[in-house]
């Protein structure tokens, strides 16, 4: 394959309707805090705190640059591992700084209702649904058909990040969600979280131990900074096995080392008070049989 310099690869192309999107959500959060806060919000409470503020900041940014140029042209245009940067984005890092920007007594409005979204999300946000769903879109997005199809059109390249954003979201509710009775234990997070590691090894592995091009879309001459259409699959595989796995480990062990700690102040505290009232009693048996001395 010949390697070929395009001048048109960093040709800037707006992507309107990613603005559009954080407009949108800029627009949404503004009507939260102007007019549902002032009637929802629990008294004497703040509505929104700064971890709330910068975290949608957060999400809002990483939203932006998974989606719009150079980002997207480039997943899409050239190279597949850059593509798997942007879904590692939109399905790792973007939904659990969204969750954490949502105060409790806003996603209570929305998820604890009986109304059809509440309803729907609390059953979707099973561990074992939500898992199961995620992983099996995530399976689905990597067929070759798929891939290809979706980099030909961009109606469907869109629809087909939706669905990995909403099921990510659903994904990520157990774990981080702003509902506390939504969340598992500290120790089913952990083997849910390993769990979501190992699956993606598997189209992952795939990628990487691929001798001919798995995705005819992205075998073309153009090749962006001279990587060939075997290297840029291995190093999507890689990154979706070692980067992703790496991120979510990252998360099992803070979610571990908060765990333990919360346990070792409980114990450290039962002791304390087991310790007092077995002086105390230690102090009253001494008491009672001086009485009865004298």
């Amino acid at each position: 394959m010949l390697f070929v310099v395009d001048t048109d690869i960093w040709r800037y192309q707006p992507h309107v309707e990613v603005w559009i999107i954080v407009l949108g959500a800029v627009a949404m959060a503004w009507y939260a805090f102007k007019v549902i806060a002032p009637k929802a919000a629990p008294l004497g409470q703040p509505a929104f705190t700064r971890h709330h503020l910068g975290a949608f900041a957060g999400a809002l940014f990483m939203l932006w640059l998974a989606s719009d140029w150079p980002m997207h042209d480039i997943s899409e245009e050239y190279l597949y591992s850059v593509h798997m940067i942007q879904h590692l984005l939109i399905t790792f890092v973007v939904p659990p700084l969204l969750w954490a920007a949502i105060p409790e007594w806003l996603a209570r409005l929305f998820l604890s209702g009986d109304g059809s979204v509440g309803v729907w999300t609390r059953r979707l946000a099973r561990p074992v649904t939500a898992g199961v769903l995620f992983n099996f879109l995530v399976a689905v997005s990597h067929i070759p058909w798929v891939v290809n199809t979706s980099v030909e059109s961009g109606a469907l390249h869109y629809f087909v990040h939706v669905l990995l954003f909403a099921a990510a979201l659903v994904m990520w509710l157990p774990v981080c969600g702003p509902i506390p009775e939504l969340q598992m234990r500290p120790p089913g997070k952990m083997v849910y979280l390993f769990l979501m590691s190992v699956v993606p090894t598997v189209p992952g592995g795939f990628l990487t131990f691929a001798q001919d091009a798995v995705y005819s879309a992205y075998d073309h001459q153009v090749r962006l900074w001279g990587i060939g259409v075997q290297a840029d699959q291995q190093a999507a595989g890689l990154i979706m096995k070692l980067v992703g796995g790496i991120y979510l480990w990252t998360w099992i062990g803070v979610l571990f080392f908060g765990w333990a700690g919360h346990q070792h102040r409980a114990n450290t505290q039962m002791r304390l008070v087991t310790s007092s009232a077995t002086k105390s009693a230690s102090q009253s048996n001494s008491d009672h049989i001086a009485n009865s001395s004298q």
